[in-house]
């Protein structure tokens, strides 16, 4: 794999969905013959290849009120530029990848410990720095993130159409997603890119989740940046998320201080924090409704500014965690024959299996909602799910020196979890 960006400079015709004056770094791939055009991504999930070159448009000194930003594009660590490319190009590499400008060792060595894949030139000085920023998305997790983290700006990932695919999922609002993070009144960076049409398969999407960081990564020099906190949570994280079905994954290779792309992302001078690592979808959804943040909060992508579209697996999924939350019955139109409620007619496992369980304990009427299957086949109770109400505290043991003692002060509040409840978490997925 051969890879090489260019800095566009500022570009004043703009781009469909981005900025006027944005400053464009271009990325373009080939492939060596080794490589090929289907690849699997870390969580599993198979793709394809659709073309070879995208764009990330940084955000004008207007929009990121951090600093003045000078006419001439910024500078950014070879590194940097290095991971936000090995985020798009991962998947598809064979047995080496060949970056544009030499790279540090400790990235290299990343690189091959995670991948068996040999990086190179090797020969730039590793990089830091000192600010802690927020990846968000807008949903709850990264609400409740920005809640827990008040000072800490936010970094917010907007896709645009690509020039030479076209754009065929065009409910996703990103658009109303990027105007939300906007009434934040947050320090606010909002970073366009259209590198999710690089898949033709299984749709516009991160080739690598990790993608996502893509702005941030390139922005991380110019901000100070020596940290980019996520909103993965313990199911994400300790409990195996949606492909990982119901199992303990302390070694978790996307989200792991330890695991690859957290040493890749370490070897950048930018570790990847998660501030509500150990807890549950359940008290992300409880901090982020009892924030000042409440009124952006918005974790449907095809809904229109007046609310959330109501009809799609994530919104009856999420409807359910936030009814346990308020304590009411579900409050849908969708049925158990709906085509999104489908996975949970069947028996379990299911992903997101502790938030079933934890939402069937707690709505009322569950025996008359799309999950009443569900909650036949789990048979939970408050008693049963009561440890997702705490923080898990190897999670907070996780969070790099310099954030740990906010956050820890935080969990405190909520409350950590009991010898029993942490047994919980680390027998998930045992017979």
């Amino acid at each position: 794999m051969r890879v090489t960006w260019t800095a566009g400079g500022r570009d004043d015709e703009g781009a469909p969905g981005a900025g006027k004056g944005d400053h464009v770094w271009r990325l373009t791939f080939m492939l060596d013959p080794e490589d090929a055009t289907t690849g699997t991504c870390t969580d599993g999930q198979r793709l394809e290849l659709r073309t070879n070159s995208c764009q990330v448009r940084l955000p004008p000194a207007a929009s990121s009120q951090s600093c003045a930003r000078p006419s001439a594009q910024p500078y950014v660590h070879p590194d940097l530029l290095a991971v936000a490319a090995w985020t798009v190009v991962a998947p598809w590499t064979g047995r080496r990848v060949t970056f544009d400008r030499p790279i540090s060792p400790a990235l290299a060595e990343a690189v091959h410990d995670g991948w068996g894949v040999e990086a190179g030139p090797v020969g730039a000085e590793p990089r830091s720095g000192t600010r802690l920023a927020i990846s968000y998305s807008g949903g709850a997790d990264s609400v409740a993130v920005a809640a827990i983290l008040p000072d800490a700006p936010l970094v917010h990932f907007k896709r645009i159409s690509h020039p030479r695919v076209p754009n065929r999922w065009t409910h996703y609002r990103s658009d109303v997603l990027a105007r939300l993070a906007g009434q934040t009144g947050r320090e606010l960076s909002i970073v366009t890119s259209d590198l999710e049409f690089l898949l033709s398969y299984p749709r516009p999407g991160y080739p690598e989740h990790h993608a996502v960081a893509a702005g941030a990564l390139l922005l991380a020099d110019e901000l100070d940046l020596g940290g980019l906190a996520m909103g993965y949570e313990l199911g994400s994280r300790w409990l195996g998320g949606d492909r990982y079905v119901h199992r303990y994954t302390p070694d978790n290779p996307m989200w792991a201080p330890h695991g690859r792309w957290g040493r890749v992302f370490a070897a950048a001078g930018l570790p990847v924090v998660l501030p509500v690592g150990g807890i549950s979808e359940a008290m992300t959804m409880r901090v982020a409704l009892e924030s000042e943040l409440r009124d952006q909060v918005r974790w449907c992508l095809r809904g229109s500014g007046d609310g959330p579209c109501g009809t799609c697996g994530k919104c009856l999924y999420k409807e359910l965690i936030q009814a346990a939350v308020e304590r009411r019955p579900l409050a849908t139109s969708l049925t158990a024959s709906s085509a999104v409620a489908r996975k949970w007619q069947e028996p379990p496992p299911y992903g997101g299996q502790e938030m079933i369980e934890y939402g069937c304990a707690r709505v009322p009427g569950i025996e008359d909602t799309p999950f009443a299957r569900a909650a036949e086949h789990l048979r939970a109770t408050e008693e049963s799910t009561r440890w997702l109400d705490h923080c898990y505290p190897p999670a907070i043991e996780e969070i790099p020196e310099p954030w740990r003692k906010q956050v820890a002060t935080y969990m405190e509040g909520i409350g950590l979890m009991t010898p029993d409840e942490i047994a919980r978490v680390e027998n998930w997925g045992v017979s």
